[in-house]
């Protein structure tokens, strides 16, 4: 199959096994005009019962939802060291109420984030905090809901890859990251802002 993942200009195989989290029952009720999620345990999501239910593989390389990661830690101590586990969470989760937990972010060769729908600008925010605030180092990959038009952006939050859903054109999501070619802001990507850098 295909790849569909870009880093740089590139597309290039997943060394990655994404883990998913576990199927759990749950009551969907509309409210307000849009779908409302209750879990029957009335935990917030990911519920404990999903987190401990969660499979993943015992050996490779494996991108594992961060409270999985938090559950198993102590067993995967050695995988990590060995630069076998990585860590996903979605953009309703709050990376600074877990960092106490995890430790080091630069511990992680890969973090990324999903999106399941893009419907606001939080990925955007999650990515320079990452970077500016955590100051992590490593590969910082954007998947789910990944639209060609927000590439160059995410690039300029600090992310460096990007998992293209199966339905869209990795190639076409490509040329995004050329939508504009001298950004006037410093960012995560280029830190100075354009008056900086050209000395007129």
């Amino acid at each position: 199959m295909k790849s569909q993942l870009i880093k740089g200009k590139n597309i290039v195989k997943d060394d990655w096994v994404t883990s998913e989290l576990a199927k759990v029952e749950e009551i969907v009720k509309m409210q307000a005009g849009k779908v409302v999620a209750f879990k029957l345990s009335g935990e917030d999501y990911p519920a404990n019962e999903q987190v401990k239910e969660s499979i993943f593989p015992d050996t490779g390389k494996v991108l594992l939802p961060l409270k999985v990661f938090i559950h198993h830690q102590e067993k995967l101590k050695e995988r990590l060291a060995n630069g076998e586990i990585g860590i996903w969470f979605s953009t309703h989760e709050e990376i600074h109420k877990f960092i106490e937990a995890i430790g080091d972010l630069n511990n992680f060769p890969l973090i990324a984030i999903h999106v399941e729908k893009f419907a606001d600008g939080r990925i955007f925010s999650i990515g320079s905090q990452l970077r500016n605030k955590y100051n992590f180092k490593n590969e910082l990959r954007a998947f789910g809901d990944v639209l060609r038009d927000q590439i160059f952006f995410l690039k300029r939050s600090g992310f460096n890859s990007y998992l293209i859903r199966k339905d869209r054109d990795a190639t076409d999501a490509i040329k995004g990251l050329d939508d504009f070619s001298d950004p006037y802001q410093g960012a995560s990507d280029i830190l100075e802002p354009v008056w900086k850098r050209n000395k007129r």
